[in-house]
């Protein structure tokens, strides 16, 4: 549980701030998907902006971690 709440909750913050930087310079109205407009709405561009950024920085957290195991725990 506890490396969980060490993953989720930087890279929680980190998604958050990823958003704001995005949509601080893209209009969700103005991307495209396959060079076509996308067709959600603004709060759904939103949200899924956010998870991604959550993902990826959930990813980036978790790998920090897996990296910074002793040996003596991989060798379990």
């Amino acid at each position: 549980m506890k490396s969980a709440i060490l993953v989720l909750w930087p890279s929680f913050i980190v998604g958050g701030i990823g958003e704001i930087i995005f949509f601080t310079v893209f209009d969700p109205r103005e991307l495209y998907l396959f060079g076509e407009p996308a067709s959600l709405s603004r709060t759904a561009v939103y949200s899924i902006g956010f998870f991604l950024c959550w993902a990826f920085a959930a990813a980036s957290s978790a790998f920090t971690c897996f990296l910074s195991r002793a040996a003596k725990e991989v060798d379990r």
